[in-house]
Parts: C-alpha cells; sequence; structure tokens
C-alpha cells in the first residue's frame, strides 16, 4: 500500500486553481498510476478535518520544448481536482497563498 505522501506529490499553486479555493476545490499532482479512492483517501489522511466529496483526474500530455538548438519533451503527469464537502474545514496551506 502506498502512502499518502507517495500520492500526493505537491499542491498546484496558479491563478486558476486559488481561484477554486473560495468553492473549496484544490489541485495536486498526484502518482502517475493513482486512482480517485486513493487520491480521496490521501488528501483525508494528510489534512485532518477534510472530507472530500469528489475527485476529478486529469493526465497531462508531454509537450516539445526546445533549448537551443536541442529538442525534447516535458514530463507526463497526473493533475487531481478534490472538491471538498460543505462542513469539511479547508486546507490550511491553501488559505495562507491568498
Amino acid at each position: 500500500m502506498k502512502s499518502a505522501a507517495d500520492i500526493i506529490r505537491r499542491p498546484l499553486i496558479t491563478e486558476k486553481s486559488m481561484d477554486g479555493t473560495a468553492s473549496k476545490r484544490y489541485c495536486f499532482e498526484v502518482e502517475k498510476s493513482a486512482k480517485k479512492p486513493e487520491i480521496a483517501q490521501a488528501v483525508e489522511t494528510m489534512f485532518p478535518g477534510v472530507k472530500v466529496a469528489k475527485v476529478n483526474t486529469i493526465n497531462m500530455k508531454k509537450k516539445p520544448t526546445r533549448v537551443g538548438v536541442h529538442m525534447g519533451y516535458t514530463s507526463e503527469w497526473k493533475k487531481a481536482i478534490v472538491t471538498l464537502t460543505e462542513d469539511s474545514k479547508t486546507i490550511a496551506f491553501f488559505d495562507s497563498m491568498n
């Protein structure tokens, strides 16, 4: 069994993701093989007092990149958008960003 720290790699801090914090929607980069129930359990484990209502996942594809004359690709990764219930506490880490 994977630990919560293995499943959730890092929070995503962008303008669009920070707009969702008002409606209790938080974005994370997660392990590529993680399933929705595993992600929900990992969020509830890492942040006490939080109840997950819904998890949406997106596989982010690789994109071509260039540095000088060298061509390459960015790495593929998985994004999870976690929606909390109405009576759930907010995640304090994201509250400090606003």
